[in-house]
């Protein structure tokens, strides 16, 4: 937290001198974002009085000051210009969304979240893809079930690869419980997901795999190549990983 009053030794905020010698806070505030220098005024960082940046600029708060005496935020510098900009203009940000989004959440800049929401990068994300994944039962322990089996595979490999069914509705796991148990029987791994109940697809759940996976950093696609008879191999796939 920050405050507007400072140590006994310190001064982070300047003082300016009145015509009648009374000496006054200058309005004029300087921060540090994570290494990134700005020069605003507490009119503007206290802009939204219901805010998280308001609260720690309030007079209560508690002052976190850097080695200059500048007003210190443990964040990503990069992106709180976009915010700042929003509270002094009311201008959008036209480039890196999600970030900006990210972080509009943790100062609680409202009236920013929600036009950010309504842009087609958080609105696609948040209302379309991340609603249908909450449908798909355990989609994030699978995906995690994925990579450990992955990893496991990779000693002295450069793929390895890990089997995954999609079945969509109840009529499609019946289809393949037979299937599950015979590879059960020979000891091979299979990442089972659904039924779900959204209107998408198996090819948009795969996608939405191939991406979430992409995104924690790895080496990954996915194919239609399986071992098992044609009446049931539309619902296996195979998730291949590169290691180098």
């Amino acid at each position: 937290m920050m405050s507007l009053t400072s140590a006994p030794d310190s001064r982070p905020l300047r003082r300016a001198v009145t015509p009648a010698g009374r000496r006054t806070e200058s309005p004029v505030v300087e921060l540090n974002v994570g290494g990134e220098f700005y020069t605003t005024t507490l009119g503007t960082l206290r802009k939204l009085p219901d805010s998280k940046l308001a609260e720690m600029f309030s007079s209560a708060a508690k002052a976190c000051l850097d080695a200059e005496g500048r007003f210190f935020i443990d964040r990503c510098g990069t992106y709180f210009g976009p915010i700042l900009e929003y509270l002094r203009s009311g201008q959008l940000p036209t480039q890196h969304i999600p970030e900006v989004y990210r972080e509009a959440q943790f100062y609680e800049i409202k009236p920013l979240i929600k036009l950010l929401e309504d842009m087609p990068q958080i609105f696609g994300e948040q209302v379309a893809r991340k609603q249908f994944l909450l449908q798909v039962p355990g989609y994030s322990e699978n995906l995690e079930l994925m990579v450990r089996l992955a990893r496991a595979e990779a000693v002295a490999a450069r793929c390895s690869r890990v089997l995954v069914c999609l079945v969509q509705n109840e009529k499609d796991d019946a289809n393949c419980a037979d299937a599950l148990r015979s590879l059960e029987a020979d000891k091979r791994s299979v990442v089972k997901f659904g039924p779900w109940k959204a209107a998408l697809d198996i090819r948009d759940l795969l996608d939405c795999m191939n991406m979430d996976i992409k995104a924690q950093g790895y080496q990954v696609h996915y194919s239609h190549n399986s071992p098992l008879p044609a009446k049931v191999s539309n619902y296996f796939y195979t998730f291949s990983f590169s290691w180098w």
